[in-house]
């Protein structure tokens, strides 16, 4: 079966991380050889670990998967699924339950109370030790109030955990190697039978039937142990992914800094892989010297003394195999490395995909990709020639271990004859011990890989946890719920504390504002109190339940009703208040299937402030006691903004009474709080209420004065006037707000995995258009009553994210062509023609040795003995020789075909358009890059040699024993007609179980992925049961096809054995009944390799369901390699001439677009010219067209019709590159890639240091960058993690002033700015870019008061464009929101 362990399942590859499976990877066996031990075994893909508790999985006790009837006769509960799934694909609803020891949540259970056991064991002996050491060694146990435990190492955890099935599957497999010594001894038999003339017949058919009867019990204990180990391999796997999930809900902050998501989603996918993979060998460590003691004595009675040679040359290669193991181990661990590095980045590609497509800047990535992937594709290459030199010795050792032990018995003793019982009873015995000397390399490897994937397992859990006691929630002096004393806190213990010395009193009830410039520790303060800081001194007290809105809203991917309820029953009343309060009723309305809309994945189909809303009425559902509020006001206009601090947040809004802790930039709400705490350097400056600071002249007073003068008069006045406005108004804002720009492409996506935008765009350009439920509009804000419309079409489909397409049915050929057109036709030939040749001689080689049993004796003695010797030692070389240059061949096909499929995939997704990846969830892309693309690297070429291997095995069986007995020519047609008819409904049933297997996989690591950003939400909330509850079902659903993947494998062994069995039957009833034709050496040499035939046919039916399934891998990769791209990057005959745009002139000619083929139109006709140097502000309601008007400039959104003309020249005629680098945007998200400041600033180093510092000190960064010991070389975690989101706004600001185009696009870039910063970034703009020319959109009117002009946008048109104090005058549109912001 296939052997990727990657993203969750052995045959399926990694998130990241090598992918090498146990048979794969095992060093020093060939792979053909390796095939062995699975072929017996094959394990099912792998799958995640428990098996289900789903709430479907309730089936009447009729049904196969009640109770546990399925746990010890897999075989005989396989028949109906394998005939259901030959019949029709099988589907999720058609496979069993678990058994409820199988399910994630007891096995977890288990797992974690016997860690805990051992922890707790650990600790005392721990205490105990301290206890005789010294006061001051005492004092640092104690240090921080709990010791540093020493972690007790997992796996004693494990092997207590799961122990009970350890010994009962031993117990099988010794049965079952006792069995397997009985058949060469009644084959030796059998011979003296044939070679006695007069034994009578009945002795003949005994001994045959009792070697069919012995090979069934062989069979059925086999495949009961397999069954029992597989089952306890995939138990191994449920509770790693559970122990790994539960830990990742509670590390600290610095823990997650220093490992990426992608390194935790590895240990899940990879490491907890191997743990499955390695379980089935783990009982060799008994097993192999067991069989090897007893060959060797049953070698001795038969041969003697000479039998010392071929075990003395077993033990000398047993080194030569060790030290090839080793290298490989080598290999592995160094191609786990740059796997783990280009699956991150290829992470953060995908995340940040329309950054890279807006500064042009997907060359210099796809450089980085390309030149790890080298890496990684020599590394590959070394391996595989390894792998062909330890085939080479792997075939020839059997052989030159018989040859020596056969060659030292004739030659020590003329009169030691050579006849058909010694040569065939000893070439069985030696086929029986070449496979536990050929697994102890395998199991050695396969041990080395583990211990690895253990370190890195052990060392994650040992990380450091949050300490739950950091917060005091007992107790509190009476009258408060917040109280910090002189509290010191830091992200982690090996960085300066970010705050210190807080004193500070929050009074119940109280509503307090924070404020203070960027990066003053806003956001931590609210981390500190949630316990998510390391504190290093004081105290922190809460009392009461917690609701937490961060800064960045965290949206999971499901129905936006859930999002709000997040795990509290539905009270359809309550809930109502809260979308009511957090202004999304209106939203509702628009959604395709209201509350019970799905949310695409980071909540990609809401707009920014649509995600922040519904993060804040999660808050007001939840109805906490505290609640702590992360800039909610900064991502949402100014009038939304209003209502939500009025219906929410304020004195009379639905909180009032609740302890509330604001963090704000919004000055216009300060007075009505209860007193304000201003931050600056992590330390509180001042702290009072509004008035009294007012009265203080401290810097808060004349911040307030230069930012906002007359601050408190007016918001009397907005006061007054708002409370005059009539109700419909109210509701008519937030509609605007609602069906708003924010749905636009750029407004506030968040930070990685963009996927299916435009949905919910095309939905509010829709409802803007058509007839609906009609709700009158004001006059004074539309000029004409419009109705706002339920967007009919959309209703149909309240999905996002399409499932993903499950292949059904066979593979089609062209797959299969595509892979052998990558590795070369020549090459698939001549590895066909060696693999044919190296048949012929094995076959040569035991037919020379039948005939050399077969000569006569002439005076007890042996003639030409050395000849005889000679050729069948050269047919033996020969055999070696082809099989190593076969194997060189394919590993040279197998790196190329690597090479070529990852590069035709990573190209077209290079080139893929933006909507490609607004509908294409980004798990689902990166799954082609690690799992896929991982089994092609290292699983399919193994998989073609093994079913070389046993096809042509098989094939050679059947033509020596038909050769040798020819009636057995009668019983080939309906055994094989038996054996294919296996074969078919295994194929069918288990390619399917491997597919569903390969979709519920996603889920286990999207699922993770989304708890692991999450998680300071989930803690602060107390959800943290309910999503490992979560997890766990997950991890059961996909458990719930890997367990009849390994039902199916048993249930294919015991036929497939069966049929062999029958061979073997039939061999030698045939031999019997022919016995006086036949000479003993002929009836050795078809009974010997009938004996091995069981093992050819269950391989090559095994192999080809695994190629099967793996080369669906190519399939995939194939599938996203062909998908559409966008325009040409450069196209050569129509080049900008150089340093265009001089002007900057931007026109816009009848022109019109939409989101995809199909869809309404966003832009209608729009005709405009903006001259050269002119600020023009862009403003308009959610959904008017405004972000969509600036992709169009970029062409991330091609014309339907119409043209833009930059400068005179068409933007269409131009490739993308010469197009997009002459451009400067400033997106609304900042995104940011993990490496050096350098490379964020200028990935392709076209910049001197002295521009870079330049650029920065305009952009206000240069003291923090120069305060960093590395300076530009300051490494930016994932995301840009490691800076606030303030601080990456203004790193994008620098990328703008390095670039110094000509054009300058501006999309609300300082929503996350205090209003101090957002004046330098104004006043930058002015000076650096005056020339320029400047498009704004603008969520704050009072950043484009002063621009040459503004453009109002309204269902994709133009409804004014002229200067602001014109527009003013007009009292249309414009004059209506600058009202509401005060300015007007």
């Amino acid at each position: 079966m296939s052997g990727c362990r990657g993203f969750g399942l052995r045959g399926s590859s990694s998130s990241s991380g090598s992918c090498v499976r146990s048979v794969a990877s095992s060093p020093s066996v060939p792979r053909s050889f390796q095939l062995w031990h699975r072929a017996r075994s094959q394990t099912p893909s792998a799958s995640p670990p428990s098996i289900s508790t789903l709430p479907w999985c309730s089936l009447p006790s009729s049904s196969p998967a009640s109770g546990r009837s399925h746990r010890f006769s897999p075989p005989r509960i396989s028949t109906p699924l394998a005939i259901l799934g030959y019949r029709r694909p099988l589907e999720e609803w058609d496979l069993w339950c678990l058994n409820k020891e199988d399910r994630s949540h007891v096995v977890v259970q288990r797992l974690l109370q016997e860690r805990k056991k051992q922890q707790e064991r650990a600790a005392r002996h721990q205490a105990a030790e301290a206890s005789g050491k010294r006061l001051s060694s005492e004092g640092e146990v104690l240090l921080g109030g709990r010791p540093q435990a020493r972690e007790p190492p997992f796996l004693r955890a494990l092997m207590a955990t799961f122990g009970s099935s350890f010994l009962l599957s031993m117990c099988f497999k010794l049965i079952q190697d006792l069995l397997s010594f009985i058949n060469p001894q009644l084959l030796s038999v059998l011979i003296r039978f044939i070679s006695n003339p007069t034994a009578p017949t009945w002795w003949g058919f005994l001994v045959a039937g009792l070697m069919f009867v012995c090979s069934v019990m062989q069979t059925l204990i086999l495949h009961q142990y397999y069954h029992c180990i597989f089952v306890m391999g995939l138990r191994f796997r449920t509770g790693i992914i559970g122990v790994i999930y539960r830990k990742a809900l509670v590390i600290t902050n610095s823990v997650k800094r220093e490992s990426t998501v992608g390194e935790i989603v590895n240990l899940m996918s990879v490491d907890a892989q191997r743990f499955m993979d390695v379980v089935p060998f783990i009982n060799l460590l008994w097993s192999a010297p067991l069989q090897i003691i007893l060959a060797v004595y049953f070698l001795w009675q038969n041969l003697g003394p000479s039998v010392l040679a071929g075990v003395a040359l077993m033990v000398l290669l047993i080194p030569l195999n060790g030290a090839v193991a080793v290298k490989m181990r080598a290999f592995q661990v160094e191609q786990m490395k740059f796997k783990d590095s280009r699956i991150k980045l290829m992470s953060e590609i995908l995340g940040g995909i329309k950054v890279l497509k807006l500064y042009a800047w997907e060359p210099s990535f796809l450089k980085q990709v390309e030149d790890i992937r080298q890496d990684e594709l020599r590394l590959m290459r070394q391996a595989a020639y390894l792998h062909a030199t330890s085939t080479f010795i792997w075939i020839c050792t059997p052989f030159l271990v018989t040859l020596t032990t056969l060659g030292m018995y004739v030659s020590v003793d003329k009169n030691n004859v050579l006849d058909a019982e010694k040569a065939f009873v000893s070439v069985s015995l030696f086929n029986i011990l070449k496979i536990p000397l050929n697994m102890l390399p395998q199991l050695i490897s396969n041990l080395a890989q583990t211990s690895v994937s253990l370190k890195r397992i052990q060392h994650f859990l040992s990380q450091d946890e949050l300490d739950s006691q950091c917060v005091e929630r007992k107790t509190i002096t009476p009258g408060y719920t917040v109280t910090i004393h002189n509290g010191t806190f830091t992200w982690s213990q090996n960085l300066p504390p970010t705050l210190h010395s807080l004193d500070i009193q929050v009074p119940k009830g109280a509503l307090v504002a924070v404020v203070g410039p960027v990066g003053c520790g806003k956001s931590s303060l609210l981390s500190a109190l949630l316990g998510e800081m390391e504190k290093l001194e004081g105290k922190v007290y809460m009392k009461g339940s917690v609701a937490y809105v961060p800064q960045q809203a965290w949206i999971q991917n499901c129905t936006l009703q859930e999002n709000v309820l997040f795990g509290q029953a539905l009270d359809p009343k309550r809930y109502r208040q809260a979308l009511e309060a957090c202004a999304l009723l209106a939203d509702l309305e628009v959604l395709p299937g209201g509350g019970k809309t799905e949310i695409g994945e980071k909540g990609i189909n809401l707009s920014g402030g649509q995600r922040q809303r519904v993060s804040l009425a999660r808050a007001v559902y939840s109805d906490a006691d505290i609640f702590l509020l992360d800039d909610p006001l900064s991502a949402v206009d100014s009038h939304v903004a209003k209502h939500i601090f009025d219906q929410v947040i304020g004195p009379e809004g639905v909180l009032a009474g609740k302890t509330r802790v604001l963090v704000t930039h919004g000055i216009s709400f300060l007075p009505q709080t209860d007193f304000v705490i201003v931050l600056a350097d992590g330390q509180v400056s001042e702290i009072g209420t509004y008035a009294a600071l007012l009265q203080r002249n401290g810097s808060f007073a004349n911040f307030l004065r230069n930012y906002a003068p007359g601050e408190g008069k007016e918001h009397q006045e907005a006061d007054s006037r708002t409370a005059l406005e009539d109700r419909e108004d109210e509701e008519v804002l937030l509609i605007e707000d609602t069906l708003s720009n924010h749905t636009d492409l750029t407004d506030n996506e968040p930070v990685t995995y963009e996927v299916q935008k435009q949905f919910m765009r095309q939905l509010s350009a829709m409802s803007l258009e058509g007839e609906g439920q009609g709700r009158p509009v004001s006059r004074r804000r539309l000029g004409a009553a419009e109705k706002v419309v339920q967007a009919t079409e959309a209703k149909a489909s309240q999905v996002l994210t399409q499932e993903e397409k499950v292949e059904m049915g066979t593979v089609k050929l062209s797959v299969f062509w595509d892979y052998a057109r990558a590795v070369g036709l020549c090459a698939t030939l001549v590895i066909c023609l060696l693999h044919g040749g190296q048949s012929a001689a094995a076959i040569g080689a035991n037919v020379w040795l039948s005939a050399w049993t077969s000569e006569a004796v002439v005076n007890g003695q042996q003639n030409n003995t050395s000849q005889r010797l000679g050729v069948y030692a050269a047919l033996g070389i020969l055999q070696g020789l082809l099989v190593m240059l076969s194997a060189v061949t394919m590993a040279v096909g197998g790196v190329q075909a690597a090479r070529l499929l990852h590069q035709a995939l990573l190209h077209n997704k290079m080139r893929s358009p933006q909507s490609f990846f607004d509908t294409t969830p980004s798990g689902r892309i990166l799954n082609r890059f690690s799992k896929d693309i991982c089994i092609i690297d290292e699983v399919l070429a193994p998989t073609i040699l093994m079913l070389l291997n046993s096809f042509y095995n098989s094939i050679s069986t059947l033509v020596v024993i038909v050769a040798s007995t020819p009636l057995f020519a009668v019983v080939i047609l309906p055994l094989a007609v038996l054996y294919l008819f296996v074969q078919r409904l295994y194929v069918a049933t288990s390619r399917q179980l491997k597919r569903l297997e390969s979709v519920s996989r996603s889920p286990i690591y999207s699922h993770f992925l989304e708890t692991v950003t999450g998680s300071s939400v989930i803690r602060a909330y107390g959800r943290s049961q309910d999503f490992e509850a979560i997890s766990d079902a997950k991890v059961d659903t996909n458990q719930r096809s890997c367990y009849p993947y390994i039902a199916s494998n048993r249930w294919l062994g015991v036929r497939v054995e069966f049929v062999g069995n029958c061979v073997v039957l039939f061999t030698a009833l045939f031999a019997v009944i022919g016995r006086s034709s036949l000479s003993p050496g002929l009836v050795g040499l078809s009974v010997s390799y009938a004996l091995q035939v069981t093992l050819a046919l269950n391989w090559m039916i095994r192999t080809i369901s695994d190629l099967e399934s793996n080369i669906v891998a190519v399939e995939r990769v194939k599938e996203y390699s062909k998908t559409e791209t966008e325009a040409p990057w450069v196209v050569e005959g129509s080049r900008p001439p150089a340093g265009w745009p001089l002007q900057g002139e931007v026109e816009f000619r009848n022109y019109s677009v939409r989101y995809r083929p199909g869809l309404e139109l966003v832009l209608k006709d729009l005709s405009l010219q903006v001259r050269g140097g002119e600020k023009v502000g862009i403003v308009g309601r959610t959904g008017a067209g405004k972000s969509s008007m600036t992709l169009c400039l970029f062409r991330i959104l091609e014309a339907a019709e119409g043209d833009i003309l930059i400068d005179g020249l068409n933007v269409a005629d131009i490739g993308l590159h010469d197009l997009r680098s002459q451009l400067t945007i400033i997106p609304q998200d900042p995104i940011l890639f993990s490496g050096t400041l350098r490379m964020n600033l200028d990935p392709f180093g076209n910049y001197s240091e002295e521009d870079m510092w330049r650029a920065l000190e305009q952009s206000h960064l240069h003291t923090f960058v120069s305060s960093q010991p590395a300076g530009l070389d300051f490494q930016c975690s994932e995301g840009g993690e490691n800076l606030s989101v303030g601080q990456r706004q203004l790193v994008c600001l620098a990328r703008a002033l390095l670039r110094k185009s000509r054009i300058l696009v501006l999309d609300e870039a300082t929503a996350a700015i205090d209003l101090e910063t957002d004046d330098l970034i104004q006043a930058t703009i002015h000076t650096q870019f005056e020339a320029c020319t400047v498009l704004t959109i603008a969520h704050r009117l009072n950043t484009i008061m002063d621009y040459t002009r503004v453009l109002v946008l309204d269902k994709g048109t133009i409804a004014e464009f002229d200067s602001p104090t014109n527009l003013i005058a007009a009292r249309g549109i414009f004059y209506g929101m600058a009202r509401d912001a005060g300015l007007a």
